[in-house]
């Protein structure tokens, strides 16, 4: 009985221990992703962690029959290929939008349950619940550390400012950026018909004649690329204080009005 539910089998209470090790963790793992509402979530960290558990005992165990004198296997053979076919799971989560990059601690996180998977079924359960705790150390614990520190480095910044033209604004607009911590790293400006690009809200105050129309016809419109740590909020509202100042807005580099005249 020892023979075929033991070792060397590779089937006995042992590794079923080991199968559920993995199981148990990487769902764990997979439990803090669903919660966040991610791609990859409880059932396929659950699964991954399982099935590399069973790779990794099928990789230690799964060719005993087969050896004798004329035959040598490479336990971890099996074992190694689950490192390279992880990766495409892990491509998968990845994507880009513009500049921005999703999905990589998603696709981190798959890569650590199957680590986990691989420790429990090589019977290291201590390192493997080890490495969990470590997840979740770094998952919560780095996240506000993480935030404040995107907080204190210079970030990029884009801001459109449409103000009446023949007053002088653009020196007071740019000294107002510098003023509060801002560099100014790219201009544009172009000149608007008097209706395009002003909102009514952004309308309420100056700007306007007797009649109720737009004292200056031909509005321009900067487009002021800003780097640096100050307040974004704070700066909006000083620059919407400032007299003959018709609207500001966020944009982006691909929102820019013309950027051949840059």
């Amino acid at each position: 009985m020892h023979s075929l539910l033991g070792e060397p089998t590779g089937q006995g209470w042992i590794q079923l221990f080991e199968l559920a090790t993995a199981l148990v963790l990487s769902a764990l793992i997979g439990l803090e992703r669903e919660l966040r509402q991610k791609s990859a979530g409880l059932r396929t960290h659950a699964l991954i962690g399982f099935s590399s558990a069973l790779i990794m005992l099928v990789s230690k165990y799964g060719f005993t029959d087969v050896l004798g004198d004329r035959v040598v296997l490479d336990p971890s053979r099996v074992a190694a290929q689950i490192v390279s076919g992880i990766g495409f799971i892990g491509g998968g989560l990845i994507f880009v939008k513009r500049d921005l990059v999703r999905g990589l601690t998603t696709a981190a996180a798959v890569w650590l349950t199957t680590a986990v998977g691989m420790a429990a079924g090589a019977g290291l359960p201590v390192l493997a619940v080890a490495t969990t705790i470590g997840y979740f150390a770094v998952v919560y614990g780095f996240t506000p550390l993480s935030a404040y520190l995107r907080r204190t480095q210079p970030r990029a910044r884009y801001l459109e400012v449409i103000y009446e033209d023949g007053r002088g604004l653009l020196r007071q607009i740019l000294s107002t950026c510098t003023a509060r911590g801002w560099v100014i790293a790219r201009l544009s400006t172009r000149h608007l018909e008097a209706s395009v690009g002003l909102g009514e809200a952004n309308l309420s105050r100056g700007g306007r004649d007797s009649d109720g129309g737009l004292a200056d016809p031909n509005p321009v419109s900067v487009v002021i690329g800003m780097d640096g740590i100050g307040s974004y909020e704070d700066l909006v509202a000083a620059l919407s204080e400032l007299d003959g100042v018709l609207a500001v807005s966020a944009t982006t580099p691909n929102d820019e009005i013309d950027p051949e005249v840059e």
